[in-house]
């Protein structure tokens, strides 16, 4: 026999319908078909009871009436969880695409370094068997010209809307950039590759006083004391170099005058009312306009040598000669070109460290490659020297405060 306790009916209630204009009946009646199952129907009857009854659902056999409030806010959640997934899928794709600019810069500072290095390997062995300078630097402007207006036929770069007025104002800078290329080849016939960059090092010092006497820009302290560094380890490197004669070392001081020039002018006498020159297309047509200035004076003084007949003539490989010229001309007007994308891309300070981290790796590559021999106390000028250009870098990241009133 069942047992009476296990049936607790629920409190008395009228039953309530979904229709009020039809009779109430289970869309599912309980049925028992034994009195085994009869205690557990039993027991979910009276779990269900206990959980509605509460609300007034008679025997409980009525799903319950939807919750719209419970409805309500799940939805806001739904809402609030797929604002959180875009926020979060936003922030991975501006990492994604932050990490793929990072990249991009690291790849043009390794194609800046690698065709500054070729490009000091074939000049110097062109300009150990054929030390004719002015002919060196007519090539390779000749190279430069050539890209630049294949570039701009082609449609690869946008081709410049130039004026007269704004032709006038670069020719300064056409000359100067001429100068400072052709006294580096100069240099470069000179004496070894790693001496003249270590004399390039000097080029902040320049930088420092032209400004000063030009665009009446004072340093600050701290960057006049990283100055004596440079300054003492260049002095250091060149009384133990090897290498060393005035001709050499006269031509590139004159390349850091020429090239700190060229910056001095380019703030001072570029034309402001007109449209500005990107980077890439004023290099090019500086680089167009270097190649016109120097063709006369390759003429009228070393003449035109670098030519087959000349070169079998003096004894020389003509093929080997003018394929590592034209290399270097390439490697010249390349490393150029993506030196100018750098500096699109990060800060002139930056621009400026990694122009000095560059400087080691040629000076190290070309000692390692042509055995330069490199005393002890050379090698230790020469990194004093490199050491203040880098802290002359980080002290002109300061700017000074604002004086208060």
């Amino acid at each position: 026999m069942q047992s009476a306790a296990a049936f607790r009916p629920c409190p008395a209630g009228p039953l309530v319908s979904r229709n009020p204009g039809r009779p109430f009946f289970p869309s599912r009646p309980l049925h028992v078909s034994s009195a085994v199952a009869a205690p557990a129907a039993a027991a979910a009857a009276t779990t269900r009871c206990s959980a509605v009854g509460t609300r007034g659902l008679g025997l409980g056999l009525l799903p319950l009436a939807p919750d719209w409030e419970g409805k309500g806010k799940a939805r806001q959640r739904q809402v609030a969880c797929g604002a959180a997934g875009k926020a979060v899928a936003g922030k991975a794709d501006e990492e994604s695409g932050g990490f793929a600019k990072t990249l991009q810069l690291g790849v043009f500072f390794g194609l800046w370094y690698l065709f500054n290095i070729y490009f000091n390997i074939y000049n110097k062995q062109v300009l150990k068997v054929f030390p004719y300078p002015i002919n060196i630097t007519e090539i390779q402007f000749a190279v430069g010209a050539v890209v630049a207006l294949f570039m701009w036929v082609t449609g690869i770069l946008k081709r410049p809307k130039i004026s007269g007025a704004q032709l006038v104002a670069i020719l300064p800078l056409a000359i100067v950039h001429t100068l400072g290329n052709l006294f580096t080849n100069m240099s470069l016939g000179k004496v070894a590759v790693s001496f003249t960059h270590t004399i390039k090092a000097m080029e902040p010092f320049f930088s420092v006083i032209l400004s000063a006497i030009f665009l009446g820009e004072l340093p600050t302290v701290w960057v006049g004391l990283s100055l004596l560094p440079i300054v003492g380890g260049v002095a250091l490197a060149s009384l133990t170099e090897a290498s060393f004669n005035w001709a050499g070392f006269w031509s590139a001081m004159a390349s850091n005058v020429t090239f700190q020039s060229r910056n001095v002018l380019s703030k001072k006498v570029m034309v402001k009312k007109e449209e500005p020159l990107d980077n890439i297309n004023l290099f090019s047509i500086i680089t167009v306009m270097s190649f016109l200035l120097l063709a006369p004076v390759t003429f009228f003084t070393e003449g035109v040598k670098l030519t087959p007949t000349y070169l079998q003539s003096a004894g020389l490989d003509a093929t080997q000669v003018l394929t590592r010229s034209l290399l270097a001309a390439l490697c010249f007007h390349a490393y150029q070109q993506v030196s100018y994308m750098i500096l699109q891309r990060v800060s002139p300070v930056t621009h400026s460290v990694g122009n000095c981290v560059k400087r080691v790796v040629v000076i190290v590559t070309s000692v390692l490659f042509f055995r330069t021999p490199v005393s002890p106390i050379n090698s230790l000028g020469t990194a004093i020297a490199l050491a203040g250009v880098f802290l002359y870098s980080q002290l002109k990241r300061l700017k000074p405060k604002p004086k208060t009133a």
